[in-house]
């Protein structure tokens, strides 16, 4: 009896360390922010670097106008593959958006302002970024700047088949008038799992 009961007892531990193991895995184990904040860093930067070989590819085959509607699909559809396969949230945003399934929530929108500000103060885009932990999930925004490619859609001078698209496609569009080396937006993400507050 009693080396039945040391065996009962020895498999209860052996059970509950495992439970332990795969609740780690499931993400109830806190993550580490910096961790995740590198994590994020490439994922932004895999989510430009798939759409705009695509844009380019665009603009060679059909033209401003074609670029246009291959953006407002592969756009939304890069971000969701990227959450797909990583876990994490991804959209665009901008206080100048074109489709209104890009507008910022009030943390994006306070982040996106700071954004300019640092910009206008001589930080480059490409180099702003933000950071922070809000309800237990780490939020990361990495800044996308206007690259001469945007200026066709994005510019201050559209061509007329390029106005005539753009406003077919978004009536409330106010992602225009940009010049070369601004703030566009951000690629937000939100991670998954529970994160420590540093």
């Amino acid at each position: 009896m009693g080396k039945l009961h040391s065996l009962v007892v020895l498999l209860f531990f052996v059970c509950l360390s495992s439970c332990l193991t795969a609740e780690e895995y499931a993400g109830t184990a806190p993550a580490d922010p910096d961790v995740l904040a590198n994590e994020a860093g490439k994922i932004a930067s895999a989510f430009a670097s798939r759409l705009k070989p695509r844009l380019q590819a665009a603009m060679v085959k059909g033209g401003p106008a074609y670029a246009i509607e291959v953006c407002s699909t592969e756009a939304p559809s890069i971000a969701q593959q990227l959450s797909a396969e990583t876990g994490w949230s991804v959209k665009r945003v901008s206080l100048r958006h074109r489709n209104p399934n890009a507008r910022p929530d009030s943390f994006e929108k306070e982040v996106l302002q700071s954004f300019d500000q640092r910009h206008e103060a001589g930080e480059p885009a490409a180099t702003i970024s933000h950071t922070e932990v809000v309800s237990g999930k780490l939020r990361f925004l990495k800044a996308q700047g206007v690259e001469p490619l945007c200026l066709t859609c994005h510019g201050q001078q559209l061509p007329e088949s390029v106005a005539r698209r753009l406003s077919d496609l978004y009536p409330e569009d106010t992602a225009r008038g940009y010049q070369a080396g601004e703030v566009r937006g951000a690629i937000s993400l939100i991670s998954p799992g529970i994160v420590p507050a540093k």
